[in-house]
């Protein structure tokens, strides 16, 4: 007799397993997926709502691409690729893009149920860039965007040059680069923000997922890679809240020396005003004493700019008390003493006191021999002169 094989079940189409729906382009059918957020909604500490504050200042600070963007037109962009190589054999199969409409923020996830959906995905995501004021990536200007640009050519399709970029992860780094291990997304997300994603897919995972879906047509696994995107377009739109809170006018809101300190290392290159306004505060806050020590030597450089010699120098003596022996402090107040107040008795103190110290902490020979030579120069023109 015969055996009878049972019959294999059709998986669910893919649109019912993600919650999405078919839309048509003008280059075909394409699965999209749209979530909406109040603009209350917290993604962990930050409400969304403080995108849409930020101010004409910080979107120029942190994008530093002319005027300005429209914060109700940015549109934020993340992608989900079939490799991390790049080149044009790499595929962005899912292209998360969120946008602030009315009262709400919106997330739209465009798939590519196949390869050959690509002309589709393009076809939905170009309207998008055409209306939007800038682009808000993390990494994009490394990966996202020349990606999605390199698509844009090989598909026969014209992408905006002139649109603007707000690159997140380059203010990131110079506000946090000194006090996390990384700067990664997920560290941000964590540290930061206070969102903590659980059961989360990793990234390097996310390829390998999409390529056992076009072979075995399962769309369940994708699940998390959906809600991973998804996190990651909130995700920017929180942390450029959290940026423009902290870059408002005046003294920025926050009790925390060590944000202070950043937020004071991105306004250096736009305003060094306000720079010095938020080293001082993170100063009277607290900081511990290797940050205090960097800030006081940051904060000090832009006072001698601006020839504040007065405060410039309690900053160099109070730096002197470091526990660390650094030379940087030691010979600033020597050149302030015999080049600016010409008074060589005061810089051979200071100079002496500095070759000491130097001694003492095993500082470099080169360290000890430039104290040691400008210290013999200072004893030779202190010297009296013997009568001829």
């Amino acid at each position: 007799m015969e055996s009878v094989r049972p019959l294999r079940v059709a998986p669910e189409p893919p649109e019912t397993v993600l919650g999405g729906q078919l839309v048509e382009t003008d280059a075909g059918p394409l699965l999209t997926v749209r979530r909406e957020f109040p603009l209350d909604h917290r993604h962990g500490r930050v409400a969304l709502e403080r995108a849409l504050a930020i101010s004409a200042d910080a979107l120029r600070v942190l994008g530093r691409d002319g005027a300005p963007p429209d914060p109700r037109r940015l549109l934020f962009l993340d992608t989900e690729t079939t490799g991390l190589a790049g080149g044009t054999g790499t595929y962005a199969f899912l292209v998360g893009a969120g946008w602030i409409e009315d009262d709400r923020v919106v997330v739209v996830q465009h798939f590519m149920r196949d390869l050959d959906e690509e002309p589709a995905l393009l076809a939905a995501v170009a309207p998008l860039l055409e209306r939007a004021s800038a682009l808000v990536t993390f990494n994009g200007s490394g990966f996202d965007v020349p990606l999605l640009e390199t698509r844009f050519i090989l598909g026969r399709r014209r992408w905006p040059a002139a649109l603007p970029h707000v690159d997140l992860m380059h203010p990131a780094r110079r506000v946090w680069a000194a006090r996390f291990v990384d700067c990664r997304l997920l560290t941000l997300e964590r540290e930061v923000l206070g969102h903590l994603r659980e059961q989360d897919v990793a990234g390097a995972l996310i390829p390998s997922l999409y390529f056992e879906f076009l072979r075995r047509r399962h769309p369940a696994p994708l699940r998390p890679v959906f809600t991973h995107n998804r996190y990651d377009v909130l995700f920017l739109v929180a942390l450029l809240g959290w940026l423009g809170h902290a870059l408002t006018d005046g003294e920025p809101d926050l009790d925390d020396g060590l944000d202070l300190a950043g937020v004071g290392r991105l306004w250096e290159r736009a305003d060094p005003e306000r720079a010095v306004a938020c080293y001082r505060a993170a100063l009277a806050v607290g900081l511990p004493a290797p940050a205090a020590h960097g800030v006081r030597l940051r904060l000090a450089a832009w006072e001698k700019r601006r020839a504040r010699w007065e405060s410039a120098c309690a900053l160099w003596q109070a730096a002197t008390a470091a526990t660390a022996f650094d030379p940087r402090p030691w010979e600033e107040l020597a050149k302030y003493h015999e080049h600016r107040a010409r008074d060589a008795v005061a810089a051979q103190g200071i100079v002496a006191a500095a070759l000491h110290h130097a001694q003492a902490a095993g500082a470099p020979l080169r360290v000890m021999e430039a104290f040691a030579y400008r210290l013999a120069r200072l004893d030779r023109r202190l010297a009296p002169r013997q009568p001829s």
